[in-house]
């Protein structure tokens, strides 16, 4: 008896707190979080009008979705109002129209989340070079992530000169296939601290329920070669070496400027990898200064051990770190069985973290999309997000599909 009064004391203090952390909630963020988080990945093609935008709020509410991650920095952009970059092309003639606010507005109103979706390394298509010359690309060129192969060739050149530029957008131009554009790095401090101060500002100055990190990575493990990380990589790297095999590599720097990297190949790749976890540890700070309410998210490979050997995403160690509050692994496998054990590993990955089983509902049919919806349920995630409202809704499928979907996975 002891024990049950014991234990109905404890479940009743329990539940105050849980209250108590709703009522916070709702005070912060202005809508609780729902249970069962049904989620749409936003692209932000459909942010370019308002009437667009309205749209996909109202049918993204009647088809059961609760959560919209709209995608505001796609590629070193705002799609809202006053940012630290420049605006799109295709807002340049809606001076006045401010995309977030207006997806907040009419999302909560219909009792919607927003989480403002960040490509945080990202910058440059892999088509062609932004217009706006007051991009990042141009400002700071030194901060772009440089591949191995053409390291020692830009070495010699100056990054301000339209040729180091210019030679790395052909690189990125000839390999669709295996890169998706040009990305900054996260090695500088002043890179970081720039990265982190975009997203510090949209934290600060619009109601969002939180921040979703993409590309939060480097392209590939051949990434970042450039001259400014060479050069801090080799500053970490002679404190701990001889005055005798110091002047050794470096007498060789001048004809292999790779050395360094050569010779201590596992610190090289920790480097890296510590760099973009340093990265993800300041934006955490911005954000959770500038809104303490909002969840701060990122969009993960979904084999936490290939995503930290090929691209240096190392998740698990954000997860140990308490660095990401929901882990969204892109699952976006066309095979069930395969679905299903990606996202199993990475419910155990994430550990005690909430993880949001990203789905590619673009490569599926719909009877696939309902399939993997329902399996992620019963691996016990928090949620699920299809990729993407607008592949979802585009001309092949028509405007009733994604209703369609909707009702099948979370109406019925």
């Amino acid at each position: 008896m002891t024990n049950y009064r014991y234990r109905a004391l404890r479940g009743g203090v329990i539940s105050l707190l849980a209250i108590a952390a709703s009522v916070l909630a709702l005070s912060l963020n202005g809508a609780a979080a729902p249970a069962e988080v049904r989620a749409l990945w936003v692209v932000r093609t459909t942010l370019s009008s308002p009437s667009a935008i309205e749209t996909m709020v109202e049918t993204a509410r009647a088809s059961g979705f609760n959560t919209l991650i709209v995608q505001v920095r796609g590629r070193a952009d705002s799609y809202f109002a006053g940012g630290l970059e420049p605006r799109p092309a295709s807002l340049t003639g809606q001076p006045a129209f401010d995309p977030l606010a207006a997806v907040i507005t009419q999302a909560h109103a219909a009792g919607l989340q927003v989480h403002a979706w960040v490509n945080l390394n990202l910058v440059a298509g892999v088509g062609e070079l932004p217009n706006a010359r007051d991009h990042i690309v141009y400002r700071r060129p030194e901060w772009l992530m440089v591949p191995r192969a053409l390291a020692a060739d830009l070495a010699a050149v100056d990054p301000k000169s339209p040729q180091y530029l210019g030679r790395l957008a052909r690189y990125v131009r000839s390999r669709p296939n295996e890169l998706e554009g040009v990305y900054v790095s996260p090695i500088t401090p002043a890179a970081r601290e720039y990265t982190a101060g975009v997203v510090r500002d949209i934290a600060q100055r619009y109601d969002i329920d939180g921040v979703h990190l993409d590309y939060a990575r480097y392209p590939s493990e051949d990434f970042d070669y450039s001259r400014d990380t060479l050069a801090l990589f080799r500053q970490d790297v002679i404190g701990d070496l001889t005055p005798a095999d110091r002047q050794k590599y470096d007498q060789r720097l001048g004809e292999e400027p790779l050395i360094y990297t050569l010779a201590f190949p596992e610190r090289w790749r920790r480097f890296r990898t510590a760099a973009l976890t340093a990265l993800i540890e300041e934006v955490q700070s911005a954000v959770k200064r500038a809104r303490p309410g909002a969840r701060l998210s990122a969009a993960v490979l979904p084999d936490a051990g290939d995503a930290s050997t090929r691209h240096l995403q190392d998740w698990q160690a954000w997860a140990a770190r308490d660095l990401i509050d929901i882990f969204c692994p892109m699952v976006y496998t066309t095979d069930h069985a395969t679905f299903v054990s990606q996202v199993a590993a990475a419910r155990v990955a994430a550990g005690t973290h909430p993880l949001w089983a990203g789905i590619g509902a673009y490569r599926l049919s719909s009877s696939q999309i309902v399939a993997n919806v329902q399996a992620a349920r019963r691996l016990g995630v928090d949620g699920t997000i299809l990729f993407s409202y607008d592949s979802l809704t585009g001309p092949t499928r028509g405007p009733e599909y994604l209703s369609q979907v909707g009702r099948a996975a979370f109406l019925q």
